[in-house]
């Protein structure tokens, strides 16, 4: 039978309710309880490609100010939507729910035990402040997203993010020591080693052991065999084949079950994390590559010298970035010609010494693989800093190409084994070509994630139109996925983009073992609806920010006459066809300043 209902966490619940709501957290918090049509756009977006007006935004003062909005939320029916700094790239953080936004006030450091090298910290603090507090004492938090100077730590832990630099230090979820956390139903519990659980927690940790156990076989044959893995639930925490240890003596961890949930299962207090040595030292070379399937075709053998990061930079990236006056003399210094990718290979240590030898150790390999005097070494600090910066700006350089068509985010993070990354991007490259675009690509090439965005104008309708054509190409990387035995979610999570291929990747059995933790968990369905359980397809116009006039709210352009020029953006730039007009005139009411706009990705950078 057809179910025709709206999907989960996509419609707002009945005005009634939402008023009630509304009085009684004002009556009864001392948190803003912002319900006007302002506050809530700004909250209806995040950095992926949707857009869902949420009931109203809560900003909590204190902790007490939480559990009570958990509860008024609870009695009055409206679900609840945890949010951080709101750099998700899925649409995690958007829905018809009341958003409670932890990153303006919950940014405390609250406990910091040096001889164990943990930090409890509340979800609200971003990274980089929380590194720049772990400095003095040598040490610092090793999951380096790109959002760094945006992204919160509840946030990070929502979605079990990874960095730069996971080929060292792993992804959230193997430095996370532990969590407490409100369930739905206010109880406040304590998450960690199962040996330590007692009560409510050890009966879920039991739980979902019983679900690991019995889907024990599907698990194994099921589970991607790739460091980045990051969709559903983390069942195979339980599983004693999983391809690494979620601790350092292999046991398990309730917390990790939290991580990558998504804020489906519980509402972070606070978190205690796993804290790393601060590097003494480190050192760069920079692999110049003549073609792109040269740079994946080498990252299987770079990665085996040690490296902390194998970082690719394509060829669009890079003349974007020399495009641009703040990156040019940084990019620059990078480059041997006009190369078609370079990967970014950093050594880091205690030693100056031995990573210099590594770095000749490169420039040897290279030479085996037949691109001698290819890399260019950065053995001083200042410059590589530098050229990090443009590596972390890179969302923000894609985006800034200008036209109709945007790198749209929705297979962008597809994990697949080393060995075959370059047979993947070659197949992927031959899928954009058949639906009339091309891709631009960018970041982890030393863990087979790479950041592929096709080209795509999401507002325009029709077998050429964004929505349609991004649907035919996920289909068919999914497709090359399963050939290449990856995983379809690799870093970004799932959200609104990638909900609906849970089950593809793991089949009816785990999809029905991840419904029953999140029954477990929260069986009213309070937090975060429509995310992981009963996802909304992805292509769904009606959650599209750029949709087509065909969806229920088109995106539309506002008819002004801007005083400043902004004629050098309003560039015709048809993904289909790949022609480009010139740009038009300053004053143009569907060109310069809107296609301006339209350049910012929503990551808050």
């Amino acid at each position: 039978m057809k179910n025709d209902l709206p999907p989960a966490g996509t419609t707002p619940p009945p005005n009634e309710a939402c008023a009630t709501l509304q009085r009684r957290l004002r009556a009864e918090t001392g948190g803003a309880v912002l319900f006007d049509d302002a506050s809530r756009g700004r909250y209806a977006t995040d950095a992926s490609i949707y857009q869902i007006m949420p009931v109203g935004v809560f900003v909590p003062e204190k902790a007490d100010h939480i559990a009570t909005a958990l509860a008024i939320a609870r009695e009055t029916g409206v679900p609840v939507l945890p949010r951080g700094g709101g750099t998700s790239q899925c649409g995690q953080t958007v829905g018809a729910a009341l958003v409670v936004d932890t990153s303006k006030h919950f940014r405390r450091v609250l406990d910091l035990d040096l001889d164990a090298r943990q930090v409890t910290v509340e979800p609200g603090l971003v990274l980089d402040h929380l590194n720049a507090q772990l400095k003095p004492h040598g040490l610092w938090y090793p999951v380096d997203v790109s959002t760094s100077a945006q992204a919160t730590l509840g946030g990070m832990a929502g979605n079990n993010s990874c960095g730069s630099r996971s080929i060292a230090y792993g992804n959230m979820v193997h430095n996370v020591a532990g969590a407490q956390a409100w369930l739905a139903d206010g109880s406040l519990l304590d998450f960690g080693p199962m040996a330590q659980m007692t009560g409510r927690a050890l009966e879920i940790g039991q739980f979902v052991r019983g679900l690991a156990q019995q889907h024990a076989a599907e698990i194994e044959a099921r589970w991607p065999k790739v460091l980045r893995r990051v969709a559903g639930y983390n069942l195979d925490i339980f599983h004693p084949q999983s391809e690494k240890p979620y601790t350092a003596d292999g046991s398990v961890n309730l917390a990790h079950l939290l991580v990558g949930a998504e804020g489906t299962l519980a509402f972070t207090r606070s978190l205690t994390l796993q804290l790393s040595d601060l590097p003494r030292h480190k050192v760069l070379g920079i692999v110049n590559f003549n073609s792109f399937r040269q740079a994946m075709a080498s990252a299987q053998h770079i990665v085996k010298l040690g490296p902390t990061a194998v970082e690719l930079v394509d060829r669009i990236m890079v003349e974007l970035a020399l495009a641009n006056p703040a990156f040019q003399p940084t990019m620059q210094t990078a480059l041997i010609g006009r190369p078609e990718a370079i990967l970014l290979v950093e050594f880091a240590g205690a030693d100056k010494a031995t990573l210099l030898a590594r770095l000749k150790d490169l420039q040897a390999l290279m030479g085996d693989l037949g691109l001698p005097g290819s890399v260019v070494t950065m053995p001083d600090e200042a410059p590589q800093k530098a050229l990090w910066e443009v590596r972390k700006a890179g969302l923000n350089i894609m985006m800034s190409l200008k036209g109709d068509g945007k790198p749209v985010s929705f297979i962008e993070d597809c994990a697949v084994p080393l060995e075959h990354l370059a047979d993947y991007t070659d197949a992927l490259t031959e899928v954009f070509a058949r639906h009339g675009t091309h891709g631009t690509w960018y970041a982890h090439a030393s863990v087979g994630t790479l950041h592929v965005r096709p080209i795509l104008d999401m507002r325009r309708d029709g077998p050429d139109g964004g929505a349609q054509r991004m649907r035919a190409i996920a289909e068919e990387a999914a497709e090359l996925v399963r050939t290449y035995k990856g995983a379809f979610s690799g870093e970004h999570g799932d959200g609104l983009c990638r909900g609906e291929w849970i089950q593809w990747q793991f089949g009816p059995a785990i999809g029905d073992a991840l419904r029953a933790i999140k029954q477990q968990f929260d069986p009213q369905g309070l937090f975060n609806p429509g995310k992981i359980i009963d996802p909304p397809r992805m292509d769904d116009v009606a959650l599209l920010r750029f949709a087509p006039p065909s969806a229920p709210r088109p995106y539309q352009h506002i008819p002004i006459t801007p005083v400043l020029d902004w004629s050098a953006w309003n560039v015709h730039n048809d993904p289909v066809t790949e022609q480009t007009t010139a740009p038009g005139t300053g004053g143009d009411v569907t060109g310069g300043l809107a296609k301006a706009v339209e350049m910012c990705n929503n990551n808050g950078h």
